[in-house]
């Protein structure tokens, strides 16, 4: 059975969505992709919307919503997008902390860092969780 995956951060409109696109196109195989808020927005981000469809060919306002931890399913891992004031409470501790900027607002430039540093955290989380697997 595949491992659960959530990302999240507090509006569930940007990083985290990119996450959980990202995790369902890189590593579907390996396991299931989620993000979650502690608040949610009316529409995921408009610039990562355009990226990721310009990037990856990804539609995420075709697959994705934004949506509060309590709507999906208890995750076997937690992964918090960046908590640069406090983490969002979730009523459990989360598993990683990937650090990363919210680029809302920014530059294509910055952007474009985020998702590759989104792709390659996703790409080492596959690996591991396969490794687990395997082990």
């Amino acid at each position: 059975m595949k491992k659960k995956v959530a990302f999240i951060c507090v509006h569930n409109s940007c990083r985290s969505q990119i996450a959980e696109a990202l995790g369902r196109h890189l590593a579907a195989d390996i396991f299931e992709s989620y993000s979650a808020g502690t608040e949610t927005k009316p529409q995921i981000n408009r610039d990562a919307v355009r990226l990721m469809k310009k990037l990856y060919g990804i539609d995420m306002e075709q697959t994705q919503y934004s949506k509060k931890f309590a709507d999906i399913p208890t995750p076997d891992f937690a992964i918090s997008m960046g908590c640069n004031v406090g983490c969002p409470y979730i009523g459990m501790k989360f598993d990683e902390n990937w650090e990363l900027e919210d680029p809302t607002g920014k530059s294509d430039e910055e952007f474009l860092l985020i998702i590759q540093k989104i792709h390659e955290n996703i790409i080492k989380l596959a690996k591991r969780i396969e490794q687990e697997e395997i082990g």
